[in-house]
This record gives C-alpha cells, sequence and structure tokens, in this order.
C-alpha cells in the first residue's frame, strides 16, 4: 500500500504545455467517451460517478453514436471505447472505427511494494508480537510522519503469495488474509540516517520492519507536486510516488521533447509525464 495521492488539477501557468503539434503518429487508449448538449463526443480523462455522468475533455473528430453501442440518459451520450487516431494537440481524429475498451484484467504488482532490507535470518516476523496489531501500525504509522525527515510509507505482504488459494478478487480471501499486522513487513523512510529513527518507532510498533533512506522528504515531493501541477499545461493528474521519489503527472500525450523540458525545468526524473493517449505499438 504506497501511501501516494492522486489529484485532479486546472491547468494554468508558464511551463512546458503537455501538447503536440500535429503529427502522422497515431495514438491509442481506451477511456470513455461522452457528449451533452453542450458539446460534442469529447474523451474523458476522469469520470463524475453520477447517472448520467459528467466529464469533458478534447474533442474526437469522426465520431459517430449510430456506429457503436452506448448508453443515453437525459441527451447525454457515452461508453468505454478503444479508440485510435492522430492527435493536433487539441483533439483526437479517429483513423479507424472505435471498439469496446480492452480492460485488462491483470492483478495488482506487488513488486513496487516489496522490502528493500535483507530479510532476516529467522525470515519477516514480529519482535514483540503483542505490538504488532492494526492500532499499533496506525501509530507507528501517525509518529513516523511527524519525524523530521518522513518520506514515505508502504505495507509489503509478499506473504500473500505463499498462501495457495489466496485471490485478491474475492473479498472473502482479502478479508481473511491481507493486512495482517503480525506477517506484513511495515516499510518507512526517512531522509539521512533512516536507522536513527528506530527507536522512536520500535515504542509503539513491534511488528516486521524496514527502515530506508531516500532522497526527498514527502513534504518536498508535495511541494513539487502542487508547484508542477499549477505551471504544466494540459495537467490530467497529479500524484506522488514517494517510493520513486519523484511527482507523475498525467496528461493526454507525453513525447519525449516534452519529457527533456521538464527534465531541464524541475531536474532530471524528478517530473515524470504519463501520457494517456500511447503510440500505436508502443
Amino acid at each position: 500500500m504506497l501511501l501516494a495521492v492522486l489529484v485532479t488539477l486546472t491547468a494554468c501557468g508558464t511551463a512546458p504545455a503537455a501538447t503536440t503539434t500535429a503529427s502522422l503518429t497515431r495514438y491509442q487508449a481506451d477511456p470513455t467517451v461522452l457528449s451533452n448538449p453542450q458539446h460534442g463526443p469529447q474523451l474523458c480523462a476522469s469520470v463524475a460517478e453520477s447517472l448520467p455522468p459528467q466529464c469533458g475533455g478534447p474533442d474526437i473528430i469522426g465520431w459517430d453514436w449510430n456506429r457503436v453501442q452506448h448508453s443515453a440518459r437525459n441527451g447525454v451520450r457515452w461508453g468505454e471505447y478503444h479508440v485510435v487516431g492522430t492527435w493536433d494537440g487539441k483533439s483526437l481524429t479517429l483513423t479507424e472505427p472505435p471498439r469496446p475498451a480492452q480492460r485488462s484484467d491483470v492483478p495488482p504488482d506487488r513488486s513496487r511494494f516489496t522490502t528493500p532490507c535483507p530479510e532476516p535470518v529467522r525470515g519477516w516476523r514480529p519482535v514483540d508480537p503483542a505490538k504488532a496489531t492494526d492500532r499499533a501500525m496506525e501509530a507507528a504509522l501517525a509518529r513516523a510522519r511527524a519525524i523530521p525527515g518522513y518520506a514515505g510509507s508502504w505495507l509489503d505482504q509478499s506473504y500473500l503469495e505463499e498462501i495457495d488459494d489466496y485471490d485478491p478478487k474475492d473479498r472473502r480471501y482479502v478479508e481473511r488474509y491481507a493486512n495482517d499486522p503480525k506477517r506484513l513487513v511495515l516499510n518507512l523512510m526517512f531522509t539521512g540516517d533512516a536507522a536513527a529513527r528506530e527507536s522512536a518507532i520500535r515504542e509503539v510498533w513491534g511488528g516486521a520492519l524496514c527502515l530506508s533512506r531516500a532522497e526527498r522528504t514527502e513534504a518536498e515531493l508535495r511541494a513539487l507536486q502542487e508547484r508542477a501541477g499549477k505551471e504544466i499545461k494540459g495537467v490530467q493528474s497529479a500524484a506522488v510516488d514517494e517510493r520513486a521519489g519523484r511527482v507523475e503527472i498525467g496528461v493526454w500525450v507525453a513525447t519525449p521533447e516534452l519529457q527533456r523540458e521538464i527534465d531541464e525545468k524541475y531536474g532530471k526524473g524528478l517530473v515524470v509525464l504519463e501520457g494517456i493517449l500511447k503510440p500505436v505499438g508502443s
């Protein structure tokens, strides 16, 4: 459980625009397409879960509701589709008929939340089972956030891979096996000497613990997230990846040229553009 925040932002400012000029490159995505009495068919990066739903984004050129299955209510038409087309910086022009959205049913990648510390000889286990509880973990997280230099936290639940019948899609198994404070590893990151914070954490937490070093505090990354979200044009979302030590900015199209401009402004690898529209073949 990487403790990161995803926010939708209104773009403004003077940083490089997250758009491109007209190109023969074809892009693809699996978004919601929606039209209403105020606008024609548009791509949606996020959707308000109302009935009918609400969203807006770039126009999609060449769209024909009569050729696709869709939902309709109160003058609103919408559906999820796989779209392919060319991008001129403001709109997507279809180059082939839309198809149903391609949703891959891939289980969560837990490899991102593994523990960087060497595994103890006897394996990861509590040093004080009485303090390996949900309440103790909440107290440890609260204490960690209050310590100067706090940079992030996550839970390593690799033990789930050892359970033969564990099904992450079955709520019963999740409630039974997941988030077990006596089996998971609490990972905490700090700038400077991370090990120096152990005694403070151990006062409240007796479960498995890994302390690792980060280059930037969570507060610094949050400040960068806010700054980049205001300065970069065309921002659709902004999130902090604490473990990677970077800010991820969602835009419609992320080109290598735009990423280089972002690197020059904020520092290489500190702000990473994530394109909603991906080049065909990538």
